[in-house]
């Protein structure tokens, strides 16, 4: 068995979802992005952070991710665990902390097995922590197939010595301000597992059911490729639509819902066959390569600029505040808010509809025109 299962539980979301996902994304390679190696500097970091808070020893890992940023999120973390710790205390005088620990739920899932960041046993409760260092995507811990997956390898090592009857899922997310709990019975978990999870599981293994896109297709390597997910947004572009005042609410609720995905399906369409025609000498009936616009620069800065000035121009640089993020970083948060919190200041975002489900709080539409177009005035 390799370094990643089949059906791993980080992929839960997606193969629960669409059942042969699994299988088809295996025809294609695992390349890791800036933020998922990011990500796993994160995670050593706050290992090591956490080891030392609980007296274990550990060496410093040495990572060009580090930043400020780093440094206070898993403070943030470890500060968390410590504190998750310290409750579990007041009902269990020893309670279990695990790091980074294997978890095992083959018996559910065939060869499945992933790394609890963090578990921490104290009697009757399981409590597992995910430390989430990404930015992208707000994680949500109710009904979370991940940390399912996760609580049910703890249940398989420790159900046996302790009586176990209710399990805490968190995910600590710190560079969204999110931390979500969602606790669950252990018998709930479990008629989970054999009613929906082990069925699933074994057509998965195997490549068997069908293929439904959905939401779920964000981070399928097979996504750019796929044909369902190809005939799902084509059906948009299939549709003839008339002109926009003519078309009913529904038709035009029906599209907003569709659009999304459309718009991001199509840019990852045209990212693969220009990565094909450019890197790999692939030819696109119809279409060609040609040289995209560019800007002129500067071949030299310095020589520009003593040029310049021995040509008796003087008033040739802008000096200018480094961006708002990038204040943050190099402060720090805690600094940050500290020394330039009162100078911050964060305007109304522009309307934007989008679908119930978000979590924002919806705006007083009658106002938010007038707000806007104050800010456009300014």
């Amino acid at each position: 068995m390799g370094n990643h299962a089949i059906l791993s539980a980080s992929s839960s979301h997606r193969w629960l979802h669409c059942l042969p996902s699994a299988r088809l994304e295996l025809e294609f390679e695992n390349t890791s992005g800036e933020a998922a190696k990011a990500g796993t500097a994160a995670h050593e970091l706050s290992e090591h952070k956490l080891k030392k808070a609980l007296h274990i020893r550990s060496k410093r890992p040495v990572s060009a991710y580090d930043s400020d940023e780093m440094e206070e999120c898993t403070d943030d973390y470890v500060a968390f665990i410590m504190e998750q710790v310290e409750l579990a205390r007041k009902s269990c005088t020893d309670p279990i902390v695990l790091i980074e620990q294997r978890l095992d739920f083959s018996c559910y899932v065939p060869d499945g097995f992933g790394t609890g960041d963090c578990v921490i046993i104290s009697d009757d409760r399981l409590h597992i922590v995910d430390f989430k260092y990404g930015i992208g995507v707000l994680v949500d811990a109710e009904n979370n197939p991940q940390m399912k997956l996760y609580a049910l390898g703890a249940l398989e090592i420790y159900d046996s010595l302790y009586d176990i009857k209710e399990v805490s899922m968190t995910i600590f997310q710190p560079r969204r301000e999110n931390v979500s709990t969602w606790t669950v019975p252990v018998e709930v978990l479990k008629a989970w597992a054999e009613e929906e999870l082990k069925p699933k599981a074994a057509k998965a293994y195997q490549g068997e059911g069908e293929y439904i896109p959905g939401p779920w297709c964000t981070f399928c390597r097979a996504s750019t490729r796929c044909r369902a997910r190809a005939d799902e947004n084509l059906k948009l572009a299939q549709m003839e639509f008339k002109m926009p005042p003519l078309l009913t609410d529904s038709e035009i609720e029906e599209i907003l819902n569709i659009i999304p995905d459309l718009t991001k399906w199509a840019g990852e369409i045209t990212a693969y066959a220009t990565d094909a025609a450019v890197n790999h000498g692939k030819e696109w009936s119809g279409f060609k390569v040609v040289e995209g616009r560019s800007v002129r620069k500067y071949k030299d800065e310095d020589a520009v600029a003593q040029k310049a000035v021995e040509s008796g121009y003087k008033d040739i640089y802008r000096k200018s505040l480094i961006p708002l993020t990038e204040m943050q970083k190099l402060m720090g948060k805690t600094k940050f808010e500290e020394i330039l919190g009162s100078l911050i200041v964060k305007p109304p975002g522009k309307p934007t509809l989008v679908p119930k489900t978000d979590k924002r709080m919806a705006m007083n539409v009658t106002n938010a025109k007038n707000e806007f177009n104050e800010i456009m005035e300014d």
